[in-house]
C-alpha cells in the first residue's frame, strides 16, 4: 500500500474507519483484504494500483478449494467495496474486482443447530442460579430463546433496555444497522431477568452493560461487557454440563425459540416481526420443523 502513495494509504484506512461501522465486518473485511494484498505481494503485484482482474480470480479460485462459499462470498464482497472506494477516491481507475464472479451459494435450509424444547429446558434448569454468574448465564440464554435475540444485540444491551411497560417486562434491542427492536417478556423470562437484574444488584447502574464479565478470583460481576467469545464458550461449557450432545453454539437459541414458536401454532410472519428479520425468507432458514419431518419419513425405511 505504501508503494502507491501517502493518498492511497489514507484512503485504505478510510474505508475501515469511515465505512464500516460493525466491529465484525471491520474485522472480516480486514482479515480478508490483509489475506489477499498479502498474497498480490508474494506474486509480484509491486502496488495496489497493479491489481488486475486476473489476480482478484485467480485468488478466489484458490480461496474456493480451502474454504466454504459464503466464506470466499464474504471475501470477494470486502475486496469489491474496498476499490469502490479506492475508485471514488481516484485511488484506482478501474475496480478489479467488479468482474469477478463469486461461486454460486444456495440456502434453502440453515445449519444452525436446533435444540428440543425438552433440551432447552433442561439446559436452563441445569444452571446454578445461587451465583452471580449462574444468574448471568441463564438469564442471556433465556434471552436468546424467548426473543430470538441475536447474541451481538444481547451483549450490547445496558440494564436500562430492560424496563417495565404497561405493567410487563420489555426488553430493547440494539440490533445490526442501528435498529432498536423492543418487545415483550414471555413470563419465564421475565422471571429469569427479574432474578438476574435483582440478584446481581444492577438496577442501581442503569446505563451499565446488562451482561458482564466474571471478576478473576471474586466471583463477582465486574462492569465491562461480556465479550461474545466468552458467551460462546460459555454455552458450550454449560451445554456440556447438562449432558447436552448437540453441538450448539450462540445462534442456536435464536433458532430454538423461532422454530418452537412456529411448531405451537405462530405464523412466520409474526415470527419474522419478532426476530426483527426485513423478510420471511430469513426466517425460513430458523425454522427447522421439517427436520422432524424428515426423520419421521427416514423411520419408515423398514429392512
Amino acid at each position: 500500500m505504501t508503494a502507491a502513495g501517502e493518498h492511497a494509504g489514507v484512503r485504505f484506512l478510510e474505508f475501515f474507519a469511515a465505512t464500516i461501522r460493525n466491529p465484525h465486518t471491520r474485522r472480516a473485511y480486514g482479515r480478508a483484504v490483509g489475506e489477499f494484498l498479502a498474497w498480490c505481494e508474494s506474486m509480484g503485484v509491486a502496488s495496489i494500483v497493479g491489481v488486475q482482474p486476473l489476480h482478484v480470480a485467480s485468488w478466489i479460485e484458490l480461496q474456493g478449494r480451502e474454504v466454504s462459499a459464503p466464506c470466499v462470498k464474504q471475501q470477494l464482497a470486502a475486496i469489491r467495496h474496498l476499490f469502490d472506494w479506492l475508485v471514488t477516491g481516484q485511488v484506482v481507475p478501474l475496480n478489479p474486482a467488479a468482474s469477478v464472479r463469486g461461486p454460486r451459494h444456495v440456502v434453502r435450509v440453515g445449519k444452525t443447530s436446533v435444540l428440543e424444547p425438552a433440551e432447552a429446558r433442561a439446559l436452563l434448569d441445569s444452571i446454578d442460579a445461587t451465583t452471580p454468574a449462574g444468574l448471568r448465564d441463564r438469564a442471556l440464554i433465556a434471552l436468546m430463546v424467548y426473543s430470538f435475540a441475536r447474541i451481538g444485540a444481547a451483549l450490547g444491551m445496558k440494564v436500562q433496555d430492560v424496563f417495565t411497560q404497561n405493567r410487563r417486562l420489555w426488553v430493547r434491542l440494539h440490533e445490526k444497522g442501528g435498529k432498536d427492536h423492543a418487545m415483550p417478556c414471555h413470563h419465564n423470562l421475565e422471571q429469569t431477568l427479574a432474578a438476574y437484574v435483582d440478584g446481581a444488584g444492577l438496577a442501581a447502574d442503569p446505563k451499565g452493560p446488562l451482561f458482564r464479565t466474571i471478576g478473576r478470583g471474586t466471583g463477582q460481576l465486574t462492569r465491562t461487557a461480556l465479550p461474545q467469545a466468552n458467551a460462546h464458550a460459555m454455552i458450550c461449557r454449560r451445554a456440556e454440563a447438562a449432558g447436552i450432545k448437540t453441538r450448539i453454539g450462540n445462534h442456536s437459541f435464536r433458532a430454538t425459540g423461532i422454530t418452537a414458536y412456529l411448531k405451537n401454532g405462530g405464523t412466520l410472519e409474526k415470527a419474522a416481526a419478532m426476530a426483527n428479520h426485513a423478510s420471511t425468507r430469513t426466517t425460513q432458514l430458523y425454522d427447522r420443523r421439517r427436520d422432524e419431518m424428515s426423520l419421521d419419513e427416514v423411520e419408515r425405511i423398514v429392512i
